[in-house]
């Protein structure tokens, strides 16, 4: 069997901020039960001993939100425990957390440095752009914690990257962002474009036009590749990925395969799904306080779900920009079961156009280099 990748929901959809723009909020409301509440160490247990005992080689666990902290860092130590416990094989586990960053202190980071977690922090910018979508409960913003949380990770050696949603005002300020990040030398970096409802409708303020994406793409890859040609760029996940499929390799992002993967999305109940961003009724697979995993992939199989990801609009198949942009993320070119052209076809179309020669200079330099 493949190596896993289990994405854990530990806290559900709890959460203590309120962003304007959470697609899983949107998720959430479109299923019968909102929130599952924190996992159980039951629950915790049968999906770690269930993925554990089928793995080969390697196994992910990557916790998710809502904002995962909330299930409380004994929940975290259990989880190791249980990952040593159930480690007959002797295989490689690697554990990562994607968190805003409000509950972190000294004891979260001892025990993340301890443990080598990878940690994602999620931080949109500056202090301006982050607090007009990321605000706490109480309405305020909370761009100083989450500074706080990232300058603590650095004192203590805690692996992160910075993980920004890609909002209109992102796209306005991505100068003024990337030049922030190098002075705080956050050399580690994803742009994550902000998705619209699972309707399709626009979102509100934060929504992406596709040409002003493109232009964000064209902006952010300028900045990037003159560090480039200055041998000092940082890690920015997109454009790797893209010199990557220039190289002819395979990205490691799955919305950049052109395809979806086999994945384990796993709410705090023990249900399964195929995708974070499918977390449905519709979509569950199992459960995996019932279900062995061979049941579950043969509740994928019969959904059709990677099936379906793999079908592209006709404009999209004829693209000559297909080699690298192979559609984009599924979420992108669905509504329902039509399948659309992506709704950021246009900014990748104007992205592609003004660098793609030279992501495939990068790649062919990549391919010398081996």
């Amino acid at each position: 069997m493949p190596p896993l990748s289990i994405m854990l929901k530990p806290a559900s959809s709890m959460c203590n901020m309120d962003c304007d723009y959470c697609f899983y909020h949107d998720e959430t409301k479109r299923r019968s039960v909102v929130s599952y509440g924190p996992m159980t160490e039951d629950t915790l247990r049968n999906i770690i001993r269930r993925t554990m005992s089928r793995a080969e080689g390697y196994i992910a666990y990557a916790c998710q939100g809502g904002e995962p902290t909330l299930a409380g860092l004994d929940f975290f130590r259990t989880m190791v425990r249980l990952e040593q416990q159930y480690n007959q094989k002797g295989i490689r586990v690697d554990n990562a957390l994607q968190t805003n960053g409000l509950l972190l202190d000294e004891s979260w980071c001892a025990f993340l440095k301890e443990h080598h977690f990878l940690v994602g922090l999620s931080l949109d910018g500056t202090a301006a752009v982050h607090d007009l979508y990321r605000k706490d409960r109480g309405g305020e913003g909370t761009f100083a914690r989450v500074r706080q949380a990232a300058d603590l990770m650095t004192r203590t050696g805690v692996e992160f990257n910075i993980l920004t949603v890609v909002t209109a005002d992102v796209c306005r300020h991505i100068e003024e962002i990337y030049s922030y990040y190098k002075q705080s030398g956050w050399m580690y970096q994803q742009y994550i474009a902000c998705l619209d409802p699972m309707d399709g409708t626009p979102g509100g303020a934060w929504s992406l036009d596709p040409e002003e994406y493109g232009r964000f793409l064209i902006r952010l890859f300028d900045l990037w590749y003159a560090d480039v040609l200055k041998g000092r760029q940082p890690f920015i996940r997109q454009f790797d990925n893209y010199v990557a499929l220039a190289a002819g390799y395979i990205p490691e992002a799955c919305d950049q395969r052109g395809t979806c993967g086999v994945q384990y999305a796993v709410e705090a109940d023990g249900s399964v799904y195929p995708c974070d961003f499918y977390m449905t009724d519709a979509y569950r697979l199992g459960n995996f306080n019932r279900d062995r995993l061979d049941a579950i992939d043969e509740k994928r199989r019969a959904i059709g779900f990677i099936e379906r990801s793999m079908q592209l609009d006709e404009a999209c198949r004829t693209c000559p920009h297909k080699p690298l942009c192979r559609g984009g993320c599924y979420r992108n070119r669905s509504e329902g079961e039509t399948i659309l052209k992506n709704r950021l076809c246009t900014g990748y179309q104007m992205f592609f156009e003004a660098c793609g020669d030279r992501l495939r200079a990068l790649g062919q330099q990549v391919l010398r280099a081996r």
